[in-house]
């Protein structure tokens, strides 16, 4: 088929690149009101890209896969897109309220932010591992700069110099694994190296090496024990607009490009339609090896959440801790519990990004991101304090919330799968849950049964009123009526690892 035919499907994508550059050169013509228009013409393109991705979704419902394999546009990209877009959007709304972002430099931050929308795009969809690695860095390049985005900030300057050290040594170790993979099956794209594996055993030693560098690359995007050094410090000193976004975006397209690599090159595509149990190919203990990193996610970032005083820096652990949540769906290598970490991912983005909004909006007020910033909450301003509440509820695991559901889903997969092994890493699941209420209520404590320091009124605006509403009711509808999400994260994963046409 020709270029042409891949690129009538690659729409949404154009206009993300179009939307970059009109940002960038409406910025340098305006003079006035930058930040707005910036913000205005930026979500207007990530707009019309998810309309354009809908509808490419319902027009074709199969798998296309678009030049020579290299993405393919099937139910669960179109998911991810979705995911992708809804942060972005918020993001733009953090962007444009916050104190932390200047006017004189919005719309060179505006065209990164939608720059990065295209990277997650290309992540969440590509199905060849050299536009996973290009795709990554595409993503990992602009995040360095938007970590480091408050120049005068030296806190803001350690993470984005922090974050490119330590994405720079992922980036090598993952392509290196990535080569090995290459030697062993001569193939790139990840549908013909299943097959290739499929075909003829190769050296399990060396099989086993490259995935685990290729799960070092991807570990470190979504900040999974041991690659996870530079996420606390990175969310502390990034502004923290960049900070919600960073929680939400790149996580999601990491555990969408490991769902993809995983699920397709280690999977046999024929057990995806037969509605039994995935049948397994080329012999990569890969669940055992994601299982052990799962469990040593949650654990360690739950535990070092507790002594966290910083709000930025305790979300940054807990960051880490759901990541090894969502780590146990994938590890039960069932499509059970790849629905369930799509399921999490969703309720994850409003859950999460609502927090960061009243964080967001208590530094803007006070210029804390302590938690003494939050004592006496509730009597200074007691609407934010209550949906605060309920995002971390949410967040702990606390029915009727959208984040039990989500919880329940994961270890309901994990359990399904049985065995001793996964038993085991589901009552890990459940112990860390329990730890993760200590840290959470202490921020419900501090709001609730604390005196203030100070009794001044903490403003809030009406923007964020409204924002905070509209995280919180997801957040609470998706708890009581769950298959308003899991219907479409079923419809999402069915047809994961099967290719049907080809552009």
């Amino acid at each position: 088929m020709s270029v042409s035919q891949s690129v009538s499907w690659f729409f949404p994508e154009l206009l993300l690149a179009f939307g970059a550059l009109a940002v960038l050169v409406v910025d340098l013509l305006v003079t006035k009101h930058r930040k707005k228009i910036a913000v205005v013409i930026g979500g207007l393109f990530v707009l019309l890209a998810l309309l354009k991705s809908e509808s490419a979704a319902s027009e074709h419902s199969g798998v296309v896969a678009l030049f020579s394999g290299m993405v393919v546009l099937d139910p669960m990209a179109f998911f991810f897109k979705l995911i992708f877009g809804i942060a972005v959007l918020v993001t733009l709304f953090f962007v444009y309220r916050s104190a932390e972002s200047p006017e004189a430099n919005s719309g060179e931050f505006v065209t990164l932010l939608v720059a990065v929308t295209l990277g997650l795009f290309l992540m969440g969809a590509a199905s060849d591992m050299v536009m996973m690695y290009l795709s990554l860095e595409f993503v990992s390049l602009c995040s360095y700069v938007m970590a480091g985005w408050s120049r005068k900030d030296r806190r803001s300057t350690e993470a984005a110099l922090k974050y490119v050290i330590y994405g720079g040594v992922a980036s090598g170790v993952m392509v290196y694994g990535m080569s090995l993979l290459y030697g062993l099956t001569g193939k790139t794209n990840l549908f013909e190296i299943r097959d290739a594996l499929a075909a003829s055993a190769p050296s399990q030693l060396a099989l086993t090496l490259s995935v685990v560098l290729i799960i070092a690359g991807i570990g470190f995007k979504i900040a999974a024990v041991p690659f996870h050094m530079w996420c606390p410090d990175v969310y502390e000193g990034a502004p923290t607009p960049v900070t919600a976004f960073f929680s939400v975006g790149p996580k999601a397209a990491g555990f969408a490009m490991m769902i993809r690599f995983f699920y397709t090159t280690f999977v046999d595509a024929t057990s995806w339609g037969s509605g039994t149990e995935l049948v397994a190919v080329g012999g990569a203990p890969w669940p055992l090896l994601v299982g052990i990193i799962a469990a040593a996610t949650m654990t360690l970032g739950n535990f070092a959440a507790i002594t966290q005083n910083n709000l930025k820096r305790l979300l940054a652990y807990s960051s880490i801790a759901h990541a090894g949540y969502m780590l146990m769906g994938i590890a039960s290598m069932s499509r059970q519990g790849v629905e369930s970490v799509l399921f999490y991912l969703g309720v994850y983005l409003f859950m999460n990004l609502g927090a960061f909004l009243v964080v967001i909006a208590i530094r803007d007020h006070t210029e804390g991101e302590g938690i003494e910033a939050y004592r006496g909450l509730s009597q200074r301003q007691p609407f934010a304090a209550v949906l605060m509440t309920v995002f971390l509820l949410s967040l702990t695991g606390v029915p009727p919330f959208a984040g039990f559901i989500g919880k329940f889903y994961l270890f309901a997969a994990v359990l399904a799968k049985g065995g001793f092994y996964y038993y085991l890493l589901a009552i890990i699941g459940i112990l860390n849950s329990a730890v993760s209420l200590f840290y959470y209520a202490r921020i419900i404590r501090a709001m609730f049964l604390e005196e203030p320091v100070v009794r001044a009124p903490v403003g809030l605006p009406l923007p964020y009123r409204v924002a905070l509403v509209a995280l919180a009711v997801p957040t609470v509808v998706l708890g009581i009526f769950p298959p308003l999400l899991s219907d479409l994260t079923q419809v999402s994963v069915g047809a994961l690892g099967v290719v049907t046409t080809g552009f």
